[in-house]
């Protein structure tokens, strides 16, 4: 069998490094190892919670592609697409939703924790929390086995395999694919103000785009240890952000530990580890940014990449879609 990577973002703004060390590290890592790799900018699920303002989701897809390319991964060794350019994916999701009820949709932890963080309630769009279902088209439109994610996403690929256990079970044929996830090394980053995740909504994110100016304010204002006061004071490194940071992008690992334990005994200020986050922080972006600044004066020819990158994404797709709706007596 093919190994064949799809992973992918919400176009909702620029990725932040909580994105690079959950997911695009491990793209930029793996492009090439395998026999296939589609990269899809979501905007069709961005939607599902930005119905209201579309032109944020439009304004966000070069964005995001900017961000792809500025890390370093290569056009030659990825298709990227536009998810609402293969509709595919749209009729796909609508089949799905007849193998799926409600209280498995609404017991996914993912989507419990993404409703709380915006207040929905009762209120929820269905777009939203039918979003998984959208996810599980994704995957299995390509034949995907490999989905490089953070673990925060980890339900959504037991739900994609939920759902092709079922089709194939139901219909005694093997005709969509199970799929595991591709984990990073470093897991979720908490957003600079202590909170669980770093969030694009939040607004607690730096931002692979940030100024080294920028990176200076948003880590000097980070949360460290509220009891750590003075200098000589013993710290707490446990649930530090500052700490969690250094630990996820410090290669100086055995100076990053010497730190800890001075932090712990006293006599480490808040000032000294934030100094050197910001340079670690800058040595990694620095280059980044370089390369963006550089792809910004040609976003015409991303946007031709990405069209381009769509119609092979549909042709894929639409053999899948085929498979399928002759499996559910729909090749009429």
């Amino acid at each position: 069998m093919m190994d064949i990577i799809l992973t992918g973002d919400r176009p909702t703004g620029k990725l932040h490094i909580g994105h690079y060390v959950g997911s695009l590290k491990t793209r930029v890592s793996i492009q090439g190892k395998y026999d296939k790799s589609f990269i899809m900018i979501a905007d069709t699920q961005a939607l599902s919670d930005n119905a209201l303002n579309p032109g944020k989701v439009r304004d966000n897809v070069i964005e995001v592609m900017l961000d792809y390319l500025s890390i370093g991964l290569k056009p030659e060794l990825n298709t990227f697409f536009i998810q609402s350019l293969v509709p595919e994916l749209a009729e796909l999701t609508m089949y799905y939703m007849n193998f799926v009820n409600l209280g498995r949709l609404s017991r996914n932890p993912t989507v419990k924790a993404e409703m709380k963080q915006k207040g929905y309630n009762d209120k929820i769009p269905v777009g939203f929390l039918c979003y998984p279902i959208s996810q599980a088209a994704d995957i299995t439109a390509f034949k995907a086995n490999l989905i490089p994610v953070g673990d925060d996403q980890l339900p959504m690929i037991e739900q994609t395999n939920e759902i092709v256990r079922r089709i194939n079970n139901h219909f005694n044929k093997d005709i969509l694919k199970e799929c595991k996830p591709l984990l990073s090394g470093v897991q979720r980053l908490p957003g600079i103000d202590g909170r669980a995740k770093m969030s694009k909504s939040l607004n607690n994110a730096i931002y692979l785009s940030d100024s080294r100016e920028c990176i200076i304010k948003k880590v000097m204002s980070m949360y460290t240890d509220p009891n750590h006061i003075r200098v000589e004071d013993k710290g707490n490194v446990e649930g530090n952000v500052v700490f969690k940071y250094l630990d996820a992008f410090d290669t100086r690992k055995d100076e990053v530990e010497k730190l800890k334990q001075h932090y712990e005994k006293g006599g480490l200020g808040d000032i000294t580890i934030k100094k050197r986050l910001i340079e670690v922080l800058d040595e990694e972006l620095s280059p980044i940014r370089l390369r963006r600044k550089q792809l910004e004066k040609n976003k015409e020819e991303l946007l031709i990449m990405l069209k381009t990158g769509s119609e092979h994404a549909r042709n894929i797709a639409a053999d899948t879609l085929t498979e399928l709706k002759k499996v559910f007596c729909l090749d009429y």
